[in-house]
Parts: structure tokens; sequence; C-alpha cells
């Protein structure tokens, strides 16, 4: 438990880290656009080829497929719900696609790998992996739609469009176009020179780091005397550590998936909102201070859930 709670810290030190340097430095709208550009189009997708194309090949990767669906349903109906409850509780239009994605998704390498590793060993890899995937997916996609939908609706634009050239260009982005690539080619029995492999592990190391570095810029430039516990900070809390929580555990609890899994999967349904998002809603110009400040909270609060959800682990299954 207390190896769970240093990783948490430890991602909170580098938005420390982050938050320091923007209050020092005071990084202007370049460096900050840069810095978010790196990540997305050079660290994370370099991530995911290393990950991918160094630990599977076909087989491992097929068999994990079964397993596959429970996650998307998941993450699907909290999708679906974060929609009705932003509009129900009237949550700005320039910022319901942001809320959606903080809502439903988690952050499952960042600080779930490690801390299902910690709790359970390197025999939970495979099964974070596949609740990545999903995550990322939906995230890269869906996800990403909604973010510059509410880019659009802050700028006056007319809305985007999936179907339009510009929609697939927002769908196919790097960190899913490398993640595709990775895939077929595992299927295809292709390997990666090792020298290219090696490679892309360290760019790809940069990817937390980074993260959490540009998560402190944006809550740096926030004025905190402002914040107040309001109703989207707690629907969103309560999407992240209760509402997704329970769906998986409704999906999981009467399935014949192994035991393994089933504990895997609850534990990165109820980690804090996705680090990606405050990045990729600067991007698209989307309210990336809103974003930041969201994902900070939850982060934070991960401090006290993620206990909570170690010991609730072995109750529930």
């Amino acid at each position: 438990m207390l190896r769970a709670l240093e990783s948490v810290i430890a991602v909170l030190a580098m938005i420390a880290i982050g938050f320091g340097l923007a209050r020092r430095v005071k990084p202007d709208a370049q460096a900050t656009a840069l810095l978010s550009r790196l990540v997305m189009s050079v660290a994370l997708p370099s991530y995911m080829v290393a990950n991918l194309m160094g630990g599977y090949d076909r087989v491992r990767l097929l068999a994990l497929l079964p397993g596959l669906s429970v996650p998307f349903i998941v993450m699907l109906l909290s999708f679906g719900i974060a929609v009705l409850v932003a509009r129900a509780a009237r949550v700005s239009g320039a910022r319901r696609g942001v809320f959606a994605s903080l809502f439903a998704l988690s952050n499952t390498i960042f600080i779930g790998l490690p801390v299902n590793e910690i709790l359970f060993g390197t025999a939970s890899l495979p099964f974070v992996l596949l609740y990545y995937i999903a995550n990322t997916t939906l995230f890269w996609t869906i996800g990403v739609y909604g973010i510059a939908r509410d880019a659009a609706a802050l700028g006056g634009k007319p809305a985007a469009r999936i179907v339009s050239a510009e929609g697939l260009r927002r769908v196919l982005s790097p960190p899913l176009v490398a993640f595709l690539a990775s895939a077929a080619l595992i299927l295809l029995g292709v390997k990666l020179p090792q020298f290219l492999l090696d490679l892309t592990k360290t760019v790809g190391g940069m990817t937390t780091p980074l993260s959490m570095i540009f998560v402190g810029i944006t809550v740096a430039s926030v004025d905190w005397r402002k914040i107040r516990l309001d109703l989207d900070l707690a629907l969103l809390i309560g999407g992240r550590f209760v509402l997704s929580p329970l769906l998986l555990v409704l999906a999981v609890r009467w399935t014949d998936l192994p035991q393994l899994m089933k504990s895997v999967f609850l534990i990165q349904a109820s980690m804090p909102a996705m680090t990606q998002v405050p990045i990729v809603a600067r991007a698209y110009g989307a309210d990336a201070e809103y974003a930041g400040v969201m994902t900070s909270i939850t982060t934070v609060a991960s401090l006290l859930t993620i206990p909570l959800f170690m010991g609730l682990v072995g109750l529930v299954f």
C-alpha cells in the first residue's frame, strides 16, 4: 500500500516541478504549445510502439481479446452518462467534451500501471494493457472529437463533424496511428530492429514526466482562490471514483473472466482522470485550464481513493 501511495506522490512531485518552473520562468504560449506537441506527436506514439512491439507477439495479443469488450462497454456507458449529466447539470457547452473525457476515462498508464504492478506483480501487465487499449482508443476518437467540439464552441466556430476530412484527421492522431500500426505489425509477425525499439523506448520515456510537467504549467496559470467546490467538480469526482468502478463491477461480477483480470480492471476504472486531457485541450484550443485543474484535483483525490480500492478489490471479487 505504501508503494502505491509513493507512485501517486511521484506523479504529484512532477506536477509540482512544472508548477514551480512556470512560476519562475513564465513560459509563453509558444513554449507551452511546443511542449504539448512534443508529447502528442513524438513521446506518446513512441511509448505505444515500444510497449506493444517490445512485449507482444501475435499469440499473446490475440489471447487478450476475450476480455477487451469489458472496458469498451464500461467506458462507452460512462461517456453516455457523462453527456447526459453534463446536459442536466448545464455544464458549459465549451466544456462538455473535456468534462466527458475526464468523467469516463482514467489514468491507466501513468498511475494505473505502477499501482497494478505493485499490487499484483508483472502478471497484471497484459490486463493493464487491455484496459489501456480501450481507454486510448476511445480517448483518441470520441474523447478528442468532443474536445474539438469544445474548441469550436469556445471560438464561435461551426461544430466539428467526425465524418468530415477534418474530423478524420483528428481521429487519426499520431498516438492512435502508432497503436494501430503496431498492432498490425504484430499480427503480421513483423518485428522492428532492436535499435528502433530502444529508440522508441527512450523517447517514449519522456511521456510521463512531460505530461505531468505540462499539467503543472497549466495549473500554475490558475487563480486557485477562485476555485470552489462546484457542481462540475462534485459530478466529476462522482463519475471517476464511484460510477466508473461501479459499472466495472456490474460488468464483470458474474462473468467467467480470470480473477486477476477483474481485479486489474477495477483498479484501472478507479484511477484519476487522464493526464492527456489538458494537453489535447491546449492543442485544440479548448479550455485547458479547466481540464488541468480537474485533472490535478482528481490526482490529489486519488491519494485517498487508491488505498480504499486496494482494500475493496479483494472483497468485491
